[in-house]
């Protein structure tokens, strides 16, 4: 029997593991191991969290930083070796999301539609996309004004060239997709957006109606000029006009609401709004959907290039790099005589230095082979006619000669439906863009912003925004022969690394701008709905 505390050091096993009396040595050299090993996983960890840091850095920047990166890019070397061929998932998959996600579900403090005696008729202004996110508006300024919303006329404008285009005189006869309001065309939202999906889809959100009640056609109405980028208090104090009026009606729909600053139900319904009531009618959707696979089928994988090189965007911005005197003259012409331009003597110079000019074909087709893109790439162009037809588009086949068109997908009879309206057309390009492996604008104009909005909304699918002001430079050096055309890769992929679609949430208004016109500073809320519509919980997920 073990007596208790009795205790024989030699017998025992625990006395091997007793500790013997160090040197003064030993000990001081245990202590700077510890000491070292320490400062070796303090680095290892240090190092790992900055490089992780510096990708969401990169990922988040903000406006003013995001600049600043981008303009300390390598220093010019003629004769540079190229760059080695980059791996496919670098040029084509969408950047990493960080486990983002569409949420466009209402909270919980959102309240049913209910229905309204109040009625608001729209004439939506401008091209496809502008319509498209001014009628986005529109459902969100019915909301907050308790207002039944009546399906949108559709503005038909001078560049648009729709085949149902007739003088302001014409007579409008009953059954035709054309009629009369003011003194500007507009046709029925039944042509180009699925009517019946659009009313079921917000249904819980607004009502809304194909047409004003009969009693109420000829009744007197408050015709209203909504502020550009409003506040929803603004709306809030617009509803006194129920006090004198059944029905109101809005004169203009883009850029009625602000982008920031709005309850997050309102920027929801915005979205729920355009990506998912909006859809384009049921022949537009097919051919779209078609076009899609014949690409695949055709190629795999392709970029969308929505190549603004056409005469009225060249004429409204002024810019003639590369035109001849008398396509030059053409422009200046036309910008002269178009009324609704304000702006009418242009220094194309200027304009291209500052970056404001569309890239031509030919920058398009040296910026993407210095990208890394090789020849053989398919790419879709996503435009209306180019000025200059093949003299300048050669410049762009010449580096990727597999160039495709609607007109070479689609058979004629499929396109003779869609011929001359080109409210249509621009919605077929619109869907082969945003189901693109890569989406290319050469300017930032609506249909730029819309899409990339839409691809960011999607899960950030790689859209590549090209800077135009620092690209001019490198083209400047390149036609003089400071630079060769094989250092590009080195100046022109560090430069982008940026521009490729990954999460960041909305740049605010431009630094050192005070008053209202701060508002026209701020980005696109349908240009980047993060973080109202896009989240990282599941909470209000899609």
């Amino acid at each position: 029997m073990v007596q208790r505390g009795s205790f024989h050091p030699r017998n025992s096993s625990t006395v091997r593991f007793l500790p013997r009396k160090s040197s003064p040595l030993a000990l001081t050299f245990q202590i700077f191991c510890i000491f070292a090993f320490s400062v070796f996983l303090f680095l290892l960890v240090y190092t790992r969290n900055s490089l992780e840091d510096e990708q969401m850095q990169q990922t988040f920047l903000p406006r003013k930083s995001q600049s600043q990166s981008q303009s300390q890019s390598p220093q010019r070397k003629v004769g540079l070796v190229p760059s080695p061929n980059i791996p496919d998932e670098q040029l084509w998959d969408a950047p990493f999301s960080y486990g983002l996600h569409p949420c466009i579900k209402p909270t919980a403090k959102y309240k049913a539609a209910i229905n309204s005696e109040r009625y608001m008729t729209v004439r939506s202004n401008g091209g496809l996309n502008q319509m498209r996110t001014g009628i986005a508006d529109m459902v969100a300024v019915a909301r907050v004004m308790n207002a039944t919303l009546v399906i949108p006329q559709l503005d038909k404008r001078s560049f648009w060239h729709d085949s149902r285009f007739v003088s302001y005189y014409s007579l409008c006869f009953t059954g035709m997709s054309l009629i009369t309001w003011g003194t500007t065309l507009v046709s029925v939202f039944s042509d180009t957006f699925d009517e019946n999906y659009f009313i079921k889809t917000l249904r819980g959100d607004i009502q809304i109606v194909k047409e004003l009640p009969k009693e109420l056609e000829t009744a007197p109405r408050a015709r209203k000029h909504f502020t550009s980028w409003a506040s929803v208090g603004y709306y809030e104090e617009t509803k006194q006009l129920w006090k004198d009026y059944q029905v109101i009606h809005v004169a203009k729909s883009d850029s009625r609401l602000a982008n920031n600053d709005l309850p997050v139900d309102i920027q929801r319904l915005r979205c729920r709004a355009l990506y998912q009531a909006l859809r384009f009618s049921p022949p537009i959707e097919s051919l779209g959907k078609k076009l899609v696979e014949r690409l695949r089928s055709r190629g795999g994988r392709y970029i969308a290039l929505h190549l603004r090189y056409e005469k009225d965007m060249l004429s409204f911005t002024g810019c003639t790099y590369g035109l001849t005197d008398s396509q030059s003259e053409e422009l200046k012409i036309m910008r002269e005589n178009t009324n609704h331009w304000k702006v009418k003597r242009i220094n194309a110079t200027e304009q291209r230095a500052g970056g404001f000019c569309p890239l031509t074909p030919k920058e398009v087709g040296i910026f993407l082979r210095a990208l890394g893109y090789p020849s053989s790439t398919q790419i879709y162009i996503a435009a209306g006619e180019i000025y200059g037809g093949d003299t300048y588009l050669s410049e762009l086949k010449s580096r990727f000669p597999n160039i495709v068109f609607k007109e070479t997908l689609a058979t004629k009879d499929e396109l003779r439906a869609f011929a001359n309206h080109a409210t249509q057309t621009a919605a077929l390009d619109y869907i082969i863009s945003v189901e693109s492996d890569v989406f290319v604008p050469s300017y930032s104009g609506n249909m730029a912003r819309a899409v990339e909005g839409h691809r960011r909304f999607l899960g950030h699918r790689k859209t590549i925004s090209p800077d135009r002001k620092g690209l001019v430079e490198i083209f400047d050096e390149l036609e003089s022969g400071e630079l060769e055309e094989s250092s590009l890769p080195h100046l022109v992929q560090p430069m982008h690394l940026n521009r490729q679609g990954a999460p960041r949430k909305r740049y605010g208004p431009s630094p050192g701008i005070k008053g209202r016109g701060r508002f026209r500073t701020e980005e696109s809320f349908y240009e980047n709905p993060y973080p109202e519509c896009i989240c990282n919980s599941k909470k209000h997920s899609e």
